[in-house]
């Protein structure tokens, strides 16, 4: 997911109004491109030794229930559902406003702008899930586990990307980004299509006249706290309801936010929730949702390597992001339907193709919801945290190398140019 745009950080950080210069400069930190990754990887070692070192107490905590409501709510669940369908719709909702800023008036604004990333994130998403099935034998097809090394955990790549490829043209993250973008999309679109189970239309249609009058509060600019979020919580209920997983409830109200301003305000609505949202969603939601998601035990290590599922799911992320994203922007450029970013080469792209691997936070999710053998998810998992680090080492590694070719005299060859423009 994309982080915040700058414009989104336009207060000081002594404005009052946000709770002064220290609560500011700890949001400022928090919306920086390598924080998400930091905290991603700590929560993965802290998840990693509490699973190990007391295992049951792991899983009593994350598996204790708790219900809110009567049963017709629908509410009755654990804590571990909790954090994954209930506080990670936060993590989706700016993922939807990312979503449309950048179809609307931003990278992916018109056709031929959206064309490339469009057609690598098309191949980064359809070649994993090919070669998974493929390497599984077909077993990933049984509950939708094809899916798993389908997405792309953007905040950790983005993280890569600013620690070690900060001499490389701009470009290569405009590509990163756009493409992540669209990733995004296709995900939830997945999520929303494999797993809704006994699809309640009634609830469904409440879901979305709430959105509806969601929007009209946003277009008239409603900005209280006591009536948006009882609004929202109500769509999240109905959605949940409706047997639709609960975090496209999130990616729909951020699509409905208005990401320009509206009737003179200075800022849109998209602008101002990030801000106040993102801190949160990567301080807190994402790395609690990685500790929830990634306490697997060191047994489940050895049962990885055996099983075909976990075995596509790695091969997927790995080979396949890697050989889709750059095969789909291929295409793109071959048939004149885009270009490169200007200074960007084809050695360029291959290092973004490869971070396309770090599969972390989504893939993680559709594992949870792939499988109802929790032994099968944490053997999925295994091989999303084992590709992910492989991917990052590989990534590193790569990014580093262009780096110095960027910074030396000489910087690309000829043969590094892409000749072709659209």
């Amino acid at each position: 997911m994309r982080l915040p745009s700058p414009f989104s950080m336009s207060r000081s950080r002594g404005d009052s109004r946000t709770g002064g210069p220290r609560v500011e400069a700890l949001a400022y930190f928090l919306r920086r491109e390598t924080t998400g990754g930091q905290l991603l990887l700590a929560a993965t070692a802290v998840a990693l030794l509490w699973a190990n070192l007391a295992p049951r107490h792991y899983q009593r905590l994350w598996g204790t229930e708790l219900g809110l409501g009567p049963d017709w709510l629908h509410l009755h669940l654990n804590l571990s559902a909790w954090v994954s369908d209930g506080l990670l719709a936060i993590f989706f909702f700016i993922a939807g406003m990312e979503v449309k800023r950048e179809l609307t008036v931003g990278e992916l604004a018109g056709w031929r702008a959206a064309a490339l990333p469009m057609f690598a994130a098309a191949g980064g998403m359809l070649t994993p899930a090919l070669i998974a099935l493929a390497v599984s034998g077909g077993r990933a097809a049984e509950g939708g586990a094809w899916a798993i090394p389908v997405a792309t955990d953007i905040a950790f790549a983005l993280g890569v990307l600013a620690l070690v490829g900060s001499g490389l043209p701009s470009g290569v993250r405009v590509l990163l980004l756009s493409l992540a973008v669209v990733d995004d999309l296709g995900a939830i679109a997945l999520i929303a299509a494999l797993f809704t189970q006994n699809l309640n239309l009634l609830w469904l249609a409440a879901a979305l006249i709430l959105c509806g009058g969601y929007l009209l509060a946003q277009r008239r600019r409603v900005t209280s706290a006591w009536l948006m979020i009882p609004l929202v919580v109500a769509v999240w209920i109905c959605v949940h309801a409706s047997g639709v997983h609960a975090t496209v409830a999130g990616i729909l109200l951020g699509l409905l936010t208005p990401v320009t301003p509206v009737g003179g305000e200075p800022e849109c609505a998209a602008t101002r929730l990030e801000r106040r949202l993102h801190p949160v969603s990567a301080g807190i939601i994402v790395p609690l949702f990685a500790i929830a998601a990634a306490g697997i035990p060191l047994g489940a290590i050895t049962e990885t390597v055996g099983d075909p599922v976990a075995q596509g799911v790695f091969v997927g992320l790995l080979a396949g992001k890697a050989i889709g994203i750059f095969g789909g922007a291929w295409l793109a450029v071959r048939f004149r339907l885009g270009a490169l970013p200007p200074g960007v080469g084809w050695a360029d792209v291959f290092p973004v193709a490869v971070l396309g691997g770090i599969g972390y936070t989504v893939s993680l999710l559709v594992a949870r919801l792939a499988s109802d053998d929790p032994s099968a998810a944490e053997r999925a998992a295994t091989a999303v945290l084992a590709a992910s680090l492989v991917a990052s080492l590989l990534a590193v590694l790569l990014l580093k190398l262009r780096s110095r070719v960027h910074r030396s005299p000489h910087d690309r060859s000829e043969n590094d140019r892409e000749p072709v423009t659209s």
